[in-house]
């Protein structure tokens, strides 16, 4: 009989249990949710390579990782008091809040109407908290940088706070780059960092106003890089040479026959 999700799910959560048991896995027992964040990362974005890739083998792998990891760190805090069950409660609750157009009587007629309609619900819960609302949410500081600058540019364009295309932003590209070309000059650490921040800033947004999320942009051209470093490389030994043995003119013609056919 095959097993349903629900019996797979207290079939991890039993495996965990044993795993964190005192005559336990000592590598599973030490850990804490603290400790193994970094690996929860980790497995997201191996999930989102199987996404891209397509690779339907490797999803069903990756996605059991990562739901594997989740519930590892809800058994560590269950451990400290947490409560798995309150929060799958809350968050379907809040799912239904949100979706008024659904499970309630409000009526839509876009998708900018659902968005508009969830930023006033959230503004409103953020009230009930005691807290000062905002167009910019609460965007988590540990997202990527790119990917907080996309959403940050996203957030401020809903209230009107944005250029009005992308040909409007080279402006800002062009003020930000002579920006920071200046404080190389003055030989500026902390400018240098500064200038090429708001740099980066533009380019994310000059991506966002394109239609192109900057995160997917950067992390397909180091793909790209990658893929043309290894060729580079083994086009050197096909030679009988290694790259440090290489001039710099010769390693660049090598670069630029192989960016030709990828």
């Amino acid at each position: 009989m095959v097993m349903g999700f629900e019996e797979r799910a207290r079939e991890i959560w039993k495996i965990i249990a044993r795993l964190r048991a005192p005559d336990g896995c000592p590598w599973d027992r030490e850990q804490t949710p603290l400790s193994v964040k970094k690996y929860l990362v980790e497995e997201v974005y191996e999930l989102i390579d199987a996404i891209e890739e397509q690779d339907a083998a490797e999803i069903t792998s990756e996605m059991g990782d990562v739901f594997f990891m989740l519930l590892f760190v809800a058994y560590m805090l269950e451990e400290e008091g947490f409560s798995l069950e309150a929060a799958l409660e809350h968050s379907a609750r809040k799912m239904v809040r949100r979706h008024p157009h659904i499970f309630g009587d409000v009526e839509v007629s876009s998708t900018g109407e659902v968005v508009s309609n969830w930023q006033a619900i959230k503004a409103g819960e953020a009230r009930e908290k005691g807290e000062e609302p905002s167009a910019l949410g609460n965007i988590p500081r540990g997202l990527p940088a790119l990917q907080r600058a996309y959403r940050l540019g996203e957030r401020a364009s809903r209230v009107g706070f944005d250029w009005k295309d992308a040909e409007d932003v080279w402006e800002k590209v062009a003020e930000e780059e002579q920006e920071l070309k200046e404080a190389m000059k003055q030989g500026d650490l902390g400018a240098v960092e500064a200038e090429l921040g708001d740099l980066l800033f533009s380019c994310a947004n000059l991506a966002r106003l394109c239609g192109i999320n900057p995160e997917d942009a950067l992390r397909k051209a180091t793909v790209r890089f990658e893929e043309r470093f290894r060729a580079l490389e083994q086009e050197a030994r096909a030679a009988g040479r290694e790259l440090p043995e290489l001039e710099l003119a010769e390693m660049d013609e090598i670069w630029e026959r192989v960016k030709g056919s990828t």
